[in-house]
């Protein structure tokens, strides 16, 4: 029998474990049962919110900078750098994160600081930049972080309009011409688990507001304020897939940047390294918080386990909950889930306690395809 070469390939277990967390209670328990085993770990992510961190794990140089955050005030927000290549987090300037508990602002977030972030990627000498957008606070069309790459975005009197999404509703004239002439030379790949348009009833103010905080009041004016905004930079950019990501942030790189749209798990798991790791493995373990009807349209662990399966090479997955039949994960290239509320019913409890819940969890895959 070939001897067992286990590549541990999961994301973040959102509020409880990072990536790299779960790779390593899951290569714990799993040597608990099978001393010897070869792990290999490969945290990966989506483009969302830990896309910095995978980016790290895997040799990648995390650098800082202080940036404008969602509410004009400063932040220190982290990006990647390897040779040329650099992978640049919009939830880093721009996230959820950086609001106080229970605020929100979804009409005047502003995405100026992930402007500035990919500035400075530019001025640490990137050609290429994996742009992940996800877990944003805003809906501004990408507007704040055009402005801070040089265009001009600008009212009937010719002032600058204010911040955020609902002050696009004043726009009389956008103005592309002072925007970075170094973006010209670059290789913008917008990296999003999310294939939205921009505006209308799958629009990214429709079906991603309520979660910033919007209310449908908000909705309406937002939807209406972004889609004038695409009629002075290009409408029928607006109804591209990925246009919607992050409040829009996907429409201002594809209108104006340049970029081109990829599957965020598609994107990483090729700057991760993960088909020569791939090779290598007789088994994947991959995972996520939530395997739900989501993880099947874009999430890591579908990423993982379809090429997985296109190398011939069996996926288990570990998660907090499962909400998905085993047709479903049979479906997506994975031959079982074992998920954490089977061990600790109580949601609370379960996240307090995921790491050591997620070795004993890691044991039975051992005892299962590896004893």
């Amino acid at each position: 029998m070939e001897t067992a070469h286990v590549l541990v390939a999961a994301d973040k277990f959102k509020g409880s474990l990072t990536a790299v967390q779960v790779a390593e209670r899951v290569t714990a328990g799993l040597r608990r049962v099978v001393p010897g085993v070869r792990v290999e770990t490969l945290p990966v992510a989506d483009g969302g919110d830990g896309t910095v961190a995978a980016a790290v794990a895997a040799g990648f140089e995390r650098r800082e900078a202080r940036v404008t955050g969602p509410l004009g005030d400063p932040v220190t927000a982290a990006y990647a750098v390897r040779d040329t290549t650099a992978v640049v987090e919009m939830a880093e300037a721009s996230g959820l994160q950086h609001l106080p508990a229970g605020e929100f602002a979804p009409l005047t977030a502003t995405t100026y600081g992930s402007g500035e972030l990919l500035a400075a990627a530019l001025d640490a000498g990137a050609r290429t930049i994996v742009f992940g957008v996800g877990g944003s606070a805003t809906n501004d069309g990408g507007a704040g972080m055009l402005a801070a790459l040089g265009a001009r975005f600008l009212d009937g009197d010719g002032n600058p309009v204010g911040p955020g999404g609902a002050a696009l509703a004043g726009l009389a004239e956008a103005d592309l011409s002072g925007l970075d002439p170094r973006l010209a030379d670059v290789d913008l790949i917008l990296a999003s688990d999310v294939d939205n348009p921009l505006t209308g009833p799958k629009g990214a103010p429709e079906v991603y507001g309520r979660q910033k905080g919007a209310t449908e009041d908000d909705i309406a004016v937002l939807d209406a304020a972004l889609a004038h905004y695409a009629s002075l930079l290009g409408p029928e950019t607006a109804e591209l897939p990925g246009a919607g990501a992050a409040g829009g942030i996907g429409y201002g790189a594809l209108v104006a940047l340049g970029a081109r749209f990829r599957p965020g798990i598609d994107v990483m798991l090729d700057v991760l390294g993960f088909a020569p790791a791939l090779a290598r493995a007789t088994l994947v373990v991959t995972g996520e918080g939530s395997l739900d009807e989501q993880t099947l349209h874009g999430k890591a662990p579908a990423g993982v386990a379809a090429a997985a399966r296109a190398a011939g090479v069996q996926t288990v997955a570990v998660c907090g909950r499962l909400a998905l039949p085993p047709e479903a994960l049979a479906g997506s290239g994975i031959s079982r889930a074992y998920a954490l509320t089977d061990l600790e019913p109580d949601p609370a409890v379960c996240m307090a306690q995921a790491g050591p819940l997620l070795e004993r969890a890691a044991e039975a895959i051992a005892r299962d395809f590896l004893s």
